[in-house]
């Protein structure tokens, strides 16, 4: 099976969009994929926001993009965009660091005047990084994430059927198992 990066790109450590992914992580490594999940805000800020392409931590950052075979890149929205974090490390990446690469794109916010950030300011950045196959992408309103007290998540029906489609689809894509699982709530 494929080796998939699951990047969070909030920079809250008590993230909805970061919690996300953990959910869709764990539907894609029961379809058989291994699934390493990368939070950028643990990388230094230093070197991200001082562009220090030698540090350790970004080499190591960039060395698990070259080692996957596929890459989702969940990402909270501000101001009509994917994050400045998810940019910083972007820009710090080579050029082509997506080339041979499947891409699912996510996204979370708290409005739907926000939906369309995935196509019109994150897919065309993954395309000229050389995505070779960008899947299509889900957009979760904040409203439809709650984390109860023990952190234990649950996504709205219509919301959880829809990201558990791309999931799944991103799955076939990198030629996984796509029966489809029981969503979780």
């Amino acid at each position: 099976m494929a080796t998939i990066l699951s990047v969070s790109a909030s920079p809250s450590a008590t993230s909805r969009t970061a919690r996300l992914l953990r959910h869709l992580d764990a539907r894609l490594t029961a379809q058989g994929h291994e699934v390493i999940a990368l939070d950028v805000r643990t990388l230094p800020a230093e070197a991200l926001l001082g562009a220090d392409f030698g540090h350790p931590a970004i080499v190591r950052a960039g060395a698990l993009f070259e080692q996957a075979d596929g890459v989702v890149i969940g990402t909270p929205v501000y101001k009509a965009a994917y994050s400045g974090l998810l940019k910083s490390l972007l820009d710090l990446l080579p050029q082509y660091a997506l080339t041979g690469k499947t891409v699912l794109p996510l996204a979370t916010g708290g409005t739907t005047a926000h939906v369309l950030a995935i196509d019109y300011a994150l897919r065309p950045v993954l395309a000229s990084m050389g995505a070779a196959h960008i899947t299509p992408g889900w957009f979760t309103l904040d409203q439809d994430i709650t984390v109860a007290g023990d952190g234990t998540l649950t996504v709205a029906p219509g919301s959880a059927e829809a990201l558990a489609q791309v999931a799944d689809q991103f799955s076939a894509a990198l030629g996984g198992r796509t029966t489809l699982l029981a969503a979780t709530g």
